[in-house]
């Protein structure tokens, strides 16, 4: 920040100077979101150092230039990845309680859709590595767990008088849903799936 003299009004204010991101910084955020995807398409197992590097268009040895462990590029790229979806669904359930509709509705209608079904790639990361995330050290294990907390307080944030208990039964029961959907494929069987836990939700939890 720094000051402008406003000759006009006899003045100073106060100017916000932005600083535009370096290339390391533009290269940086380039590997992580490459592995985001990688991430919630074939899990913690299937994010190769070489083949995100590959990916976004760099060589294997400059990843340590970025990263100090495959790890650490894991951490990053989890939460990366719950930020992203978070934040689209947090923007549809603001606009759903600003129009005076249910946020939860929106939240169970989008997380049980077809398109989150076959959507991996850009879905929950919460859905997408849940049955992983016991297994990793603590640094990855760490912002894995952070994004069950986030999905837990949008359900939550998406009920006004909802308790934190019912958040946790409906993220529980959206998760889940999802998982075993997907187990069962983009198919009759895996859209039936989803159509009845998501009208059993509505009913049970949505009064409009």
């Amino acid at each position: 920040m720094t000051k402008k003299y406003d000759e006009h009004h006899n003045c100073c204010y106060d100017v916000v100077m932005t600083t535009a991101p370096s290339r390391r910084e533009i290269t940086h955020e380039r590997i992580v979101d490459v592995a985001a995807r990688t991430l919630r398409r074939n899990g913690f197992d299937g994010v190769g150092v070489a083949d995100v590097m590959k990916q976004a268009g760099l060589t294997h040895g400059g990843f340590y230039a970025h990263f100090e462990s495959r790890e650490a590029l894991l951490a990053e790229a989890v939460e990366r990845a719950g930020r992203e979806s978070g934040t689209r669904m947090r923007e549809r359930v603001d606009a759903s309680l600003a129009r005076g509709e249910s946020g939860l509705r929106t939240v169970i209608e989008s997380y049980l859709s077809e398109a989150h079904l076959t959507g991996a790639e850009s879905g929950c990361v919460v859905a997408a590595l849940s049955s992983e995330m016991p297994r990793q050290s603590a640094t990855v294990a760490a912002p894995a767990m952070n994004r069950v907390r986030k999905l837990i307080a949008l359900v939550q944030h998406a009920m006004p008088g909802g308790s934190k208990e019912q958040a946790m039964v409906v993220a529980s029961t959206l998760v889940g849903t999802l998982q075993l959907a997907r187990a069962l494929g983009a198919n009759a069987q895996g859209k039936a799936l989803l159509a009845a836990s998501r009208d059993a939700l509505i009913a049970q939890y949505v009064t409009e």
